[in-house]
């Protein structure tokens, strides 16, 4: 619990201290500053969802809960004629606390950076190269069992450098293709290692793979009008095949993002993520009864209320 206090308390000093990181596509949630360097923007968004349950002789059942859920995002962009660089820092943690366990359930936990430069190559079109970086900050376990370790901080982490062409239409919508495509899977916890988690051989710490990836991003949140005036709608896919092994099985990432501001500090938003990957093998699946170890779709869905300050 103390830990997870100072993490909270890091978070909010980073919001009032630090620049922040987030591609073109993904900042109309945040407040875009001009650096005093022509074509640098920079700025940050960070998020506060609380929710708490406290039942007493409450005939219809439920249980006392308390659940809090911490959001950061950084940007710094480069844009001028001929060249774009971006760079992006998204990190999240959450957690849930129920009178019926005793401990806390994590209920999110990544850090990811992203960081991707483009030339002018003709029209709409720019040579690109991108460098992709995601793990988590603590142990994950399949709860109410919290004896065995399903995930660490760089159990997994993820690496992958890729080259190939960035298309720009326009300010809401960005597409990057690459036909080659390196990614590092590390497992560097001893007991998820000796298990052969997450793609590694049993005993091993990295699992090298290669192949081709594609990044299609989708972000507007300026509508003048109507249903969708206070809204903002982002979507990011990404596709991974591992030409070396099994390149008919794709690796996908999907993240969405529906929010809606209220007024100036309050925000209600909802986010899922889906992921499917052929080297991830899990033993449960959605009622936590045990089944034959294989691949299966994670989705995660996160309805927040909260507050929100941007910078």
């Amino acid at each position: 619990m103390r830990k997870i206090i100072y993490l909270f308390s890091f978070i909010f000093f980073l919001q009032f201290t630090a620049f922040s990181q987030v591609t073109d596509a993904e900042a109309n949630l945040k407040k875009i500053e001009t650096d005093t360097v022509a074509g640098w923007k920079k700025g940050g968004f960070s998020g506060l969802n609380f929710s708490q349950t406290s039942l007493t002789n409450w005939a219809a059942g439920g249980q006392n809960s308390l659940a809090l859920n911490g959001l950061f995002n950084l940007f710094d962009v480069y844009k001028d004629s001929i060249n774009v660089w971006e760079n992006i820092l998204d990190v999240g943690y959450g957690f849930l606390k129920q009178s019926s366990y005793a401990g806390i359930m994590k209920t999110d936990d990544r850090i990811e950076f992203n960081s991707k430069y483009g030339r002018k190559a003709f029209k709409d079109f720019y040579y690109a190269g991108l460098v992709n970086f995601r793990t988590q900050f603590s142990p994950g376990y399949n709860y109410p069992n919290d004896s065995v370790k399903i995930s660490n901080l760089m159990a997994p982490g993820y690496l992958l450098a890729a080259v190939g062409l960035n298309y720009i239409p326009n300010q809401y919508f960005n597409a990057f293709f690459s036909p080659l495509t390196g990614r590092l899977t590390f497992v560097l916890d001893d007991e998820l290692s000796a298990l052969g988690a997450f793609g590694v051989e049993p005993g091993e710490r990295i699992n090298k793979e290669f192949g081709g990836y594609i990044r299609l991003a989708f972000t507007k949140g300026d509508f003048k009008e109507g249903f969708f005036k206070n809204f903002t709608i982002a979507s990011k896919l990404d596709l991974f095949s591992n030409f070396l092994k099994n390149p008919q099985y794709i690796d996908v990432n999907w993240e969405n993002l529906l929010g809606m501001k209220v007024n100036e500090y309050i925000t209600v938003s909802l986010n899922t993520q889906l992921i499917y990957d052929y080297d991830v093998r899990v033993d449960y699946n959605q009622n936590n009864t045990i089944e034959d170890d294989k691949a299966r779709v994670q989705f995660k869905e996160i309805l927040g209320i909260g507050f929100m300050y941007k910078f």
